[in-house]
């Protein structure tokens, strides 16, 4: 579980149980959530008298998942390197990355009597991290299962298991969240902490909540039913007995339940498990620029009306941004004919649009407003996102999107104490130098490395090795194997800093 403080939210590893129409033949087992089974459950108006009833119609389809994974993780340094004592504790391994096993648990819910189970990917991921050994699913009733992985989205946060039972199974279906509204009763069934089969109720605290992610997801339903570690995953019941949402992260100063709770909407999960389902691709829409809320200084110094629109702080080469016009500065205020607004996000509306699709943007640029039509290109993988991302003031340790992208196990890490990773031209630019720059950037330094002696900080690019100009990270790699070969104690980089002219450095080899 990643925990939240202040405005950071956290995944909730656990669960929730979502569940989908699968057009069965007649006969086959009716869901536990069907309208008809749902009569006399509970009143049509007022609060409840009682959830007993409704959670016991929809329990039996809640599941625990449980997984085994491998882990690779980064070795601390030994304590007597450089001493007669180094070879008694491992031989000097140094920061030689480990890989150690690990486990999740968390929630899930049945959406089909044959044995479809959702959950969240990070559930059964490790946090995109791990690599999966085993799935378990338990059944209420204690009654285990291995599942297998029929897909995951790491987007929407999205993943569907499939087990094999000898009968059909309990299931349920997802509801229309878009009729939720402030105030109605709904109630959270999942694992936490591993107590299995807990139920939580309360009200729909806000219907398209966005956390500030920016991600193409960050479109929540809030509660304040208690959602706890465990629970990701797990089904978000409305007062008919239909998943409207699937509990994924909260907001938390302490780590616990806070009453402030996030659900992925039933609208945006349904179609997504559905294609995880029939193994089709999901496409998503993409621009190619990078942005952030404009706030109120910004509207003000502008005339602009207050949580309205988004200002474009860059914009990548050769996406449809570029190839549209849209400039560093703009201010989108309405993409396809929708506001772009904090529960709105110019990200969330561009993302649900297919690519290819021509639409209308409407800006402020210079004060004057004016509309640019752009054709909607795909969004690349989160691992060529990861490739095109780099912050460098962010802490090494906490960049989720350098991760993928450095190669901290590399022989760089190994031998200079740097991780790096590739030069494009969209971090060039972020970097502040030109996009045409060929090298590799430092992402992480050894505190304990000849190389943080000499000043490296996150964000250098290295330009060449011992005169040999680098064009990626095997280049540097190359480079180092060369000069152990030949016996020597250290490279020598050319280094730029951000607004510095480049230098030679030598660094010496470990």
């Amino acid at each position: 579980m990643r925990y939240a403080y202040g405005v950071t939210s956290a995944l909730l590893l656990g669960g929730a149980a979502l569940s989908l129409a699968t057009g069965l033949p007649a006969g086959a087992q009716v869901a536990q959530n069907d309208a008809s089974q749902m009569t006399g459950v509970v009143p049509r108006a007022g609060a409840p008298a009682s959830f007993a009833d409704l959670t016991q119609q929809l329990q039996p389809a809640v599941v625990n998942i449980s997984t085994r994974q491998k882990i690779q993780v980064q070795a601390g340094g030994n304590p007597f390197a450089g001493t007669p004592f180094e070879g008694l504790f491992g031989g000097g391994g140094g920061n030689s990355p480990q890989t150690r096993e690990a486990q999740s648990l968390g929630s899930g819910f049945i959406i089909s009597a044959d044995g479809y189970v959702v959950t969240n990917n990070h559930v059964i991921t490790a946090d995109g991290r791990g690599q999966v050994e085993s799935i378990t699913v338990t059944m209420p009733d204690g009654t285990e299962y291995p599942a297998r992985l029929v897909g995951k989205d790491a987007p929407s946060d999205l993943a569907v298991l499939k087990i094999q039972a000898t009968k059909p199974l309990p299931f349920v279906k997802f509801g229309d969240s878009r009729s939720a509204r402030v105030g109605d009763w709904v109630i959270a069934i999942g694992n936490p902490f591993g107590l299995g089969g807990t139920v939580t109720s309360g009200i729909v605290s806000a219907v398209t909540r966005s956390t500030g992610s920016g991600s193409a997801y960050d479109r929540y339903l809030q509660t304040d039913a208690s959602i706890n570690r465990g629970n990701s995953g797990g089904p978000m019941f409305d007062m008919k007995g239909q998943v409207i949402g699937i509990n994924n992260a909260i907001f938390s100063p302490t780590g616990g339940s806070v009453g402030i709770g996030f659900a992925i909407p039933a609208e945006t999960a349904a179609p997504i498990v559905d294609k995880l389902i029939k193994g089709v691709s999901i496409d998503r829409g993409y621009l190619g620029v990078q942005i952030q809320p404009v706030t109120e200084d910004v509207a003000d110094s502008l005339g602009l009306a207050h949580n309205r629109g988004e200002l474009i702080q860059s914009v990548q080469p050769g996406q449809a941004a570029a190839a549209a016009g849209l400039q560093a500065g703009d201010i989108v205020v309405k993409v396809d004919g929708k506001d772009v607004s904090p529960d709105q996000t110019l990200s969330y509306i561009v993302a649900n649009t297919e690519p290819g699709k021509r639409i209308p943007i409407e800006l402020l640029r210079d004060g004057k407003r004016m509309t640019i039509t752009a054709t909607v290109g795909k969004r690349p993988s989160e691992e060529e996102l990861a490739q095109q991302q780099f912050n460098p003031n962010a802490p090494s340790q906490n960049d989720d999107a350098d991760r993928g992208a450095s190669t901290a196990a590399g022989l760089s890490n190994q031998a200079l104490g740097l991780s790096v990773m590739a030069l494009t031209p969209q971090i060039a630019g972020q970097l502040g130098v030109p996009t045409s720059t060929r090298g590799v950037v430092v992402s992480q330094v050894d505190p304990s490395s000849d190389a943080a002696t000499r000043g490296f900080t996150r964000g250098d690019i290295i330009l060449s090795a011992n005169y040999r100009e680098l064009a990626s990270v095997a280049d540097l790699d190359a480079a180092i194997r060369a000069a152990k070969a030949e016996n020597r104690a250290a490279v020598l980089l050319r280094v730029q800093k951000r607004g510095q002219p480049a230098v030679y450095v030598p660094v010496r080899l470990r």
